[in-house]
Formats: C-alpha cells, sequence, structure tokens
C-alpha cells in the first residue's frame, strides 16, 4: 500500500517554501487541513540566502517533519535580476513580465518537489503561487498548475499505479490582504519572514522592490500592522 493512502497515518505533503510571506502562509493552511508537512526550500543562486533562514525559522516554528535545501544554482543560465548580478532590481513598475521573473523556476522547483513526493509516499505538493497580487509570472497561472498536474500524472510511476498527485494553490485567487490575515487567524508570524527581491545580509527588506511594495499594501489593505524590517519604505 502506497503510504500515503495509509488509512491509519495522515497524509503527507511537500510544500514548497521560500521564506516568504505567500509561502508562510500555505505551510499554514496544510498544517490546518491536517497535513504532515515536509517543507523543500532552494539555495538556486539568488541574491541573498535571507530567505533561506526565513525559511528555516519559519519550517521550525510551524513545525514541519522535514525541512530539505536543495542546491540548484541558476545562475548557469541567468536571464534574471535574481540570479544575474549584472542585471538591477527595479524599484518600479513596468508593462509586461518583469525582469525579477526567474525563467522556468516554478517548473523546475515543482518537478523536484514531485520527485521528492513521490519517494515520500506524498501524492499532495502545496505551492504559494498568487494570480491576483503577484507581478505578472506566467508560471503563476492557473493554467499553469493544471498544466504541471497533468503532467506530472503521466510522468510517474506513483500515477500510474493509481495514485495521482494533485497541486495545491490555497493563495492564488486572494489578494495579499486576503492571504495576510488567513496566515494571522493560523498563527503564522510574519515577522520570521523575508519577501524582498534584495534584502541585505541582515534580512532587512530594500523597502522600494515589487515584493516590497506588494507586501506593503497588503498589510495596509488588511488593516494590519506591518512587522517587516526595511531599509527604506516606498512613499
Amino acid at each position: 500500500m502506497n503510504p500515503a493512502v495509509d488509512t491509519g497515518t495522515r497524509r503527507k505533503a511537500v510544500l514548497l517554501l521560500s521564506g516568504g510571506l505567500d509561502s508562510a502562509t500555505c505551510l499554514a493552511i496544510a498544517r490546518d487541513e491536517g497535513y504532515d508537512c515536509y517543507a523543500l526550500s532552494f539555495d538556486y543562486g539568488q541574491r541573498h540566502h535571507a530567505e533561506l533562514a526565513a525559511a528555516q525559522r519559519v519550517s521550525q516554528a510551524l513545525g514541519v517533519l522535514e525541512h530539505k535545501v536543495i542546491q540548484l544554482d541558476l545562475r548557469d543560465i541567468g536571464g534574471s535580476a535574481l540570479t544575474d548580478s549584472t542585471i538591477d532590481v527595479p524599484t518600479e513598475q513596468a508593462d509586461g513580465i518583469p525582469v525579477t521573473y526567474v525563467p522556468a523556476r516554478n517548473t523546475v522547483f515543482l518537478a523536484l518537489a514531485l520527485g521528492w513526493a513521490e519517494v515520500l509516499g506524498a501524492q499532495d505538493i502545496f505551492i504559494g503561487v498568487n494570480a491576483v497580487d503577484y507581478s505578472g509570472y506566467p508560471d503563476c497561472r492557473p493554467e499553469f498548475i493544471a498544466a504541471f498536474e497533468q503532467m506530472a500524472n503521466l510522468a510517474t510511476k506513483a500515477s500510474v499505479e493509481g495514485y495521482p498527485f494533485q497541486i495545491h494553490t490555497p493563495l492564488i485567487h486572494l489578494t495579499k490582504a486576503e492571504i495576510i490575515q488567513r496566515g494571522i487567524a493560523l498563527g503564522v508570524d510574519y515577522s520570521s519572514t523575508v519577501s524582498c527581491y534584495n534584502a541585505d545580509i541582515a534580512g532587512l527588506a530594500c523597502g522600494c522592490c515589487d515584493s516590497c511594495s506588494l507586501r506593503l499594501q497588503g498589510f495596509c489593505m488588511a488593516g494590519v500592522n506591518d512587522p517587516t524590517k526595511y531599509r527604506k519604505k516606498r512613499n
């Protein structure tokens, strides 16, 4: 029997955990829904490691069974302000897909989450993508998630043997304010999270990038004090 469907145990879930606001909330939701959670983070050559330290804090606070960090250097292909030091992180929103988009990142991350889920005997994968308050990334859309789930159920031994996978996106239709309110109701300590694209070595957020702007607006619209430590806040 696949351990994921053993009626004597709780269901297992693999969750992508960046250390940011959205993934922390997603983890809290998965735990609240009764899953035993296994968190997966990536040291992928991003600009800073403050988010990985945040992911460790969040995983400890929310009681994951295991937190795995995979090293994967996407600087080798570049093409993003988050993985190429010659491309500046923008401080103003631009038309189209921004330079902070990392080519195929969610596809790669979900593929590795799928592999770990199959090893664990888990049929459920959680990812905190959002199609409302986001930066226009194509791999945050519902169509992408549906397509990846279909692929996962064609490409794996587990699904062929009758144990299909489901990709859960509990935040995908929520505003940033709604995400924050949901997380607070579930006990998420947002002071432990880092969402900034350009945080410093101490984890202080720049306050100027697109991610900081969305976070600031979210706390304001939620009517909740923003516990984030910023070097500078955008007016």
